[in-house]
């Protein structure tokens, strides 16, 4: 599951490392480059929900050799694509399995794990996502700046049929539940516990991604470090993910509320810590670092939706990317809109907060509407 998902991660950041270089051999201008990066995220966001309802009755690892296919077939694709407009099609049916895949990973590792390391076996997903950061993206970013953007993807498309042989060797047999159906996957929709936790992710993770992409902006206009400062920012970024992947599965185990709470209260106090320190070298890299933890909100969101769907998981699970997807689109225009209003690039670090702080009110709200609800349940 992990070198699946070092692979996925790995092909869903690449591109913003050789951007420059796929708008110079197409010959558009950048930001119509960025539309290949958006269509990937459009992708992922259709795709989910899509593909949950339709595999419903599918067993776990047949659908998830299904996914990984339908990833290696993609980024084949991708590699191949004659011009711009293949090549948008292409990112977009590539980003159609990646948030089913994240799901239903997660689903059969809690499944195969003791109900008290739940929380672990659904961070040991993301494990690859996290490490993509540290490793995966950094590499395969100077190997597409060196040899092009056509031999990254061929690369990862070689990770995707490593992932893929792994899958079918070593995944066990978990079968879909017997009732299960696509109606019945349809029919989390109307749990009102569900739409405040997507939500609170939609909108507290959108704090990451408004600093996150605009980090380097800030090390190269604000904190002035040398160019080569900041793929040093991006690994201590990474090692941040993967040390805040480990602790927050641990807390995850605990109780998956209290991870969410502690999370966006964490990214509450980084966002807010990063424009106060975006002046300073050494303070900046260290805040970069732990901000990175922020992610131990992903695990903490999947568990809690296991546990208020407990009848028909897959779609609830697979949602969740879609809400960071929205989160990460969000965040990043927010983070430009205040940029573009000439408050000053450290100044997304406020907006972030803003959004943490969101995140955190809608999953108190939702928290007081369960109390409530069982409060009208008779003992």
């Amino acid at each position: 599951m992990a070198v699946s998902t070092f692979a996925i991660g790995t092909g869903e950041f690449a591109m913003m490392g050789v951007l420059p270089d796929l708008a110079r051999s197409l010959g558009v201008s950048v930001p119509v480059a960025g539309h290949v990066i958006s269509a990937y995220a459009l992708g992922v966001v259709v795709g989910a929900p899509l593909i949950a309802t339709i595999g419903a009755r599918m067993s776990r690892r047949g659908l998830l050799l299904v996914l990984q296919a339908l990833f290696v077939v993609g980024n084949a694709a991708s590699a191949l694509s004659p011009g711009y407009g293949a090549l948008l099609c292409m990112r977009f049916v590539t980003g159609l399995p990646h948030g089913a895949f994240y799901g239903v990973a997660a689903l059969v590792m809690a499944a195969m794990a003791d109900p008290a390391r739940r929380g672990r076996a659904v961070g040991s997903v993301f494990v690859g996502l996290t490490v993509a950061h540290v490793v995966g993206v950094p590499l395969t970013t100077w190997g597409g700046q060196v040899l092009g953007w056509r031999a990254m993807y061929g690369v990862i498309t070689c990770m995707g049929v490593l992932a893929l042989a792994l899958i079918a060797r070593n995944v066990p047999e978990v079968a879909a539940e017997r009732a299960s159906s696509p109606l019945r996957e349809l029919g989390v929709l109307r749990r009102p516990q569900v739409w405040f936790t997507l939500a609170t992710g939609a909108i507290g993770f959108g704090g990451m991604f408004c600093v996150g992409t605009y980090m380097t902006e800030v090390l190269l206009a604000v904190t002035h470090v040398p160019g080569f400062v900041v793929p040093l920012a991006q690994s201590l970024w990474g090692v941040g993910m993967v040390a805040g992947n480990i602790a927050g599965s641990r807390l995850v185990d605990i109780s998956p509320a209290r991870a969410i709470v502690v999370t966006l209260a964490g990214s509450t106090l980084m966002s807010c810590l990063f424009a106060l320190c975006a002046g300073g070298t050494v303070a900046i890299l260290l805040v970069i670092s732990l901000m990175g933890g922020i992610i131990a909100l992903l695990p903490a969101l999947q568990t809690r939706l296991m546990d208020v769907t407990p009848q028909a998981q897959v779609l609830a699970a697979t949602l969740n990317h879609s809400a960071v997807n929205i989160a990460n689109a969000f965040g990043a225009w927010l983070g430009g809109a205040v940029i573009a209003a000439g408050y000053g690039a450290q100044c997304v670090g406020w907006a972030g907060a803003g959004l943490s702080i969101g995140g955190l009110v809608v999953f108190a709200a939702g928290l007081l509407a369960q109390r409530m609800e069982g409060r009208r349940v008779p003992a």
